[in-house]
C-alpha cells in the first residue's frame, strides 16, 4: 500500500471523528443563563400596583330612566376605601341622549361618590356638544342617576356662536325626558365672531 492510500484510509476514519468532536462541543459549551432578570416596571410602579388595588382601561356603559345612554371609560382606576371615593385617571365619557343629541366629556381624573350620587370629575375637563360647542372647566359634578352636571368654577367655550365665558354652567333638561340644555351664569360674557361667508 502506497503513501497515498495510507492517508486517504487514515482521513477516512479522522474526518468523521473530528466532525463527532465539533458537533459534541457544540453541546456541551453553553452559555451562562442570566439569574438577575430585569423586571419590566420601574420600582415606583411596582409600589404604587402593591399600594391597593387597580384596574387598567375599566369600561362602564348605562341606560338612565329616560332612556339616555351613558359609556365611561378611564385609562386606570382604583377603589376606593372607607370614607375615600373610588378614583380614575384619563376619563372620556360618551352620553347618546335619546332625542339624538351626543355630548363628549373627557378629564384627567375623576372620582365616584355613590352615597352622594356625584361623579366628580377634575383637571382640564372639556365637553363637546354634538353641534360643536367646545366647553372647558376645570371641575365638573353629575349625577350617577340621570343626566344632570353642574361646573362650580368658571367656563369658557368656543363654538359657531363666538367665544363665551362664564362664572359657571349647568347642563340639565327642563322637563322629565325633555331635551338637555346647558345654561351657563354669572358674569357670562359672549365674544360673537360672525361666520365669515364663503366665497
Amino acid at each position: 500500500m502506497d503513501s497515498h492510500s495510507r492517508a486517504v484510509a487514515y482521513l477516512k476514519v479522522l474526518l468523521p471523528l473530528a466532525a463527532l468532536a465539533l458537533l459534541s462541543t457544540l453541546f456541551l459549551i453553553s452559555r451562562g443563563v442570566n439569574t438577575d432578570a430585569v423586571i419590566p416596571f420601574a420600582q415606583r410602579e411596582i409600589e404604587d400596583r402593591m399600594k391597593g388595588q387597580q384596574v387598567t382601561a375599566p369600561f362602564f356603559s348605562g341606560t338612565t330612566a329616560q332612556g339616555d345612554e351613558i359609556m365611561v371609560t378611564a385609562a386606570l382606576a382604583r377603589s376606593g376605601g372607607e370614607g375615600t371615593p373610588a378614583v380614575a385617571s384619563d376619563l372620556s365619557a360618551e352620553f347618546r341622549l335619546a332625542d339624538g343629541g351626543r355630548i363628549m366629556l373627557a378629564s384627567r381624573t375623576g372620582a365616584i361618590h355613590p352615597g352622594q350620587d356625584i361623579a366628580r370629575f377634575t383637571g382640564h375637563v372639556t365637553i363637546t356638544s354634538a353641534d360643536g360647542l367646545v366647553v372647558e372647566t376645570e371641575e365638573l359634578n353629575t349625577a350617577l342617576s340621570g343626566l344632570e352636571a353642574n361646573s362650580p368654577g368658571p367656563v369658557r367655550a368656543t363654538g359657531a356662536i363666538g367665544k363665551l365665558t362664564a362664572g359657571n354652567m349647568q347642563i340639565s333638561s327642563k322637563t322629565e325626558g325633555g331635551p338637555v340644555h346647558m345654561l351657563f351664569k354669572n358674569g357670562v360674557k359672549l365674544l360673537y365672531e360672525p361666520q365669515q361667508p364663503e366665497r
